[in-house]
Parts: structure tokens; sequence; C-alpha cells
């Protein structure tokens, strides 16, 4: 579904990305997990059209959509949801769920993605006519998904889901996200919680100072020893 190919992305003279390569294939979760700053967030920003890259390509089923902006790319299937949440705090949740679809015209549809967010998130459902700014922060991650998912995304860019939340709040969301993968949608998984995103990943690509250095399926990575001493505490 989605390639990337050869991406390097710079911050002035700073070069972020350096010749990154990697793909995501329909229906799996593929996660990146590396240290901060390893660049992350910069390839999340540069798939969603947000940064642009200084070379290399990005293709979605096959289209080169490397050049196209941001809108764009959520028309075709893409959609993030940031860290740190970045909900609209002074409207409401139904507010915010109803701007994830703003470039669908489709009234059915948004209708029937509106209930499976809530059926995915039943708080958000009792707190549909409350502001997103005094949500707790679990519910705001919950919300920031629920909108991504309202524009109908192919792909699904998550970004550190498990920030700031507790351990049973980052067990929940994780359940979620396998849900949402188990029912169609794929997702790309940026995380810094490296044993949660192993545990529900098909497939795993460490990123080190911009560069691709390891690469397998989830349990692979899981049991590799480099793994375990780099970023798994043991």
């Amino acid at each position: 579904m989605l390639e990337i190919k050869d991406i390097r992305v710079h911050y002035g003279v700073i070069e972020a990305l350096k010749g990154v390569s990697f793909t995501v294939n329909d229906g799996e979760i593929v996660t990146l997990i590396g240290a901060n700053g390893a660049g992350k967030t910069t390839m999340l920003h540069t798939i969603s059209g947000i940064k642009k890259p200084t070379s290399g390509q990005i293709l979605l089923n096959g289209q080169d959509i490397t050049h196209t902006s941001a809108r764009d790319r959520v028309h075709s299937g893409i959609s993030p949801a940031p860290e740190g949440r970045r909900v609209f705090s002074t409207l409401p949740v139904l507010e915010n769920l109803e701007l994830g679809a703003f470039l669908r015209k489709d009234k059915a549809g948004i209708a029937r993605d509106l209930e499976r967010v809530y059926s995915l998130f039943p708080r958000l459902a009792d707190r549909r006519r409350q502001a997103a700014g005094t949500l707790s922060g679990g519910e705001q991650q919950m919300l920031a998904l629920g909108r991504a998912l309202m524009s109908r995304p192919k792909i699904l860019l998550l970004d550190e889901p498990s920030m700031g939340l507790s351990p049973l709040l980052v067990l929940e969301i994780f359940d979620i996200i396998r849900t949402i993968n188990e029912t169609g949608t794929t997702i790309l998984l940026v995380e810094q919680n490296a044993r949660m995103a192993l545990q529900i990943a098909h497939r795993a690509y460490v990123l080190e100072t911009g560069s691709i250095v390891l690469s397998g399926t989830g349990a692979e990575l899981m049991n590799s020893e480099e793994i375990k001493k780099a970023y798994l505490g043991g």
C-alpha cells in the first residue's frame, strides 16, 4: 500500500532522514521504533505532506504522491493522528469528530462512521457535547484516533498514541488500535513504548539518527538481544 523510497529530509543543513526506505502492506500494522530524535515524527510528517522531502519518493498504491499537498493526501486515504493529540479544545467532541470528515460529502457514510467511532470509544459518545479541552488525556487520545478515522483512511498514521497515559490506558489504547486494524485499516505506528508496539506489529523497522538499521517481524525484534538491550530494558 505504502512505499517509501530513499527519502531524505533536511532542516537547514541538518539531514534528519538519510535515504530511508520501507514498505507498509495492505492490512498490516507496521511500527517505527527508535530513540528521541531518530527521525520518526519527521517520517510521519513527510508521509502526511507537512514536511517536504529533499529527495526520494512516496508511493501510495503505486501512485507517486511525493509532491501532492497534505489535503490531497487525506483525500487519497492517508490520515494522521498527531503526537500530542492536537484536539480543538474549545469545540465539543462531536464537532472535533465531524472536522475529521471535512473532505467528505457522503452524509449517510459520515453518520455510519460516527457511530463506528462511538462504538470503539463509548466515552466519546457520553461526552459528545463536552468541550474537548476538558477531557482527560486518555479521552483526548481516543478523540484524536476517532477524528482520524472519520476521514475513512486507507492508512492511519499514529504518532506516539501512548504518550502521557497511565499503564492501564496504554493497554486500552493498544487494544483499540488492534481492533481498528482487524476491521480493515492499515496502520503505520510511531511509538516510544517499543514493547507494546512490537507486541501488536506485523512488521517493524528500527530508526537510528535518520537511518533504518534493523527490520523484521514484531516477534523477531521482540526476541532480538540487540533490541532488548536498547529498547526493552533487558
